[in-house]
């Protein structure tokens, strides 16, 4: 069994540089390259680069629920997908809601309903149907709601899960994003194990402050190792701030992860 690829997010590394400067030091390194939002960045610049991107995000607006949001959703995915045909990107990222400023969401939800979660389900599945025509994958991303995200729905790992398995279609996917999951649940690597089937995609910061792995409470090499052993051989990509200088974090988070490479 082959092990895991390692990606960085371009959004969060090397952040004194532009972006195209950002991307190529990524690529220098032999990693995979995450970006977020599309409709603000030079695509002709991004396919040109020669870089290998893992994911990007996959809809501009839009929500799960609301039927005006389901369908800004729907459209803005579409128009992802033309996107990641050009940057030849596997994977397309998405929420439980949009996200505004400071990653808060765009329409705050206290409860979710039991019908607020069988619409969301029929939902995902009109996007994996997307996904399939188009041979892409959206993976939808757990956050957390105490420190960085309030008010999403559908935002923990279990409720990523629970969605992904109703729909139960190839071309939806976990992002299961473990610096989100500590702060919300804790217990990764049973978390992993668990989620295993469902998994499209693996992001990591540390806990607290979103750094690289190795600045915080999470053992990320037991983690990597239990990746290893359970046979996980998908990408691991760092969405974290560094602490320092960026080319130490990325050494922290190939070393983190050797284990399972």
């Amino acid at each position: 069994m082959s092990g895991v690829t390692l990606a960085a997010c371009a959004e969060m590394i090397f952040s004194d540089l532009p972006l195209m400067d950002r991307i190529e030091r990524i690529s220098e390194r032999g990693l995979l390259v995450e970006i977020w939002d599309w409709s603000s960045k030079d695509i002709d610049a991004l396919a040109g680069s020669g870089a290998e991107f893992s994911s990007m995000t996959g809809y501009l607006t839009g929500n799960l629920t609301e039927p005006d949001g389901i369908e800004e959703l729907l459209a803005t995915a579409a128009q992802s997908l033309k996107i990641a045909d050009k940057l030849d990107c596997p994977r397309l990222n998405l929420h439980g809601t949009g996200l505004g400023d400071g990653g808060l969401p765009v329409r705050p939800v206290e409860v979710v309903t039991p019908s607020m979660w069988l619409t969301a389900a029929d939902t995902l599945s009109k996007i994996a149907e997307l996904g399939a025509a188009a041979g892409r994958t959206f993976v939808l991303e757990n956050l957390n709601l105490a420190v960085d995200h309030p008010g999403t729905p559908f935002a923990t790992a279990s409720d990523t899960l629970a969605l992904v398995k109703a729909v139960d279609h190839p071309n939806l996917r976990l992002n299961l994003d473990l610096y989100h999951a500590q702060i919300g649940e804790g217990n990764l690597i049973e978390l992993v194990t668990e989620a295993l089937p469902y998994i499209g995609e693996i992001q990591v910061a540390d806990v607290p402050g979103r750094c690289e792995p190795g600045t915080g409470e999470i053992n990320y090499s037991a983690v990597a190792s239990a990746l290893k052993k359970i046979g996980y051989s998908g990408v691991v990509g760092m969405e974290a701030w560094a602490s320092g200088d960026p080319d130490a974090a990325l050494d922290a988070f190939e070393a983190a992860f050797a284990p399972a490479r």
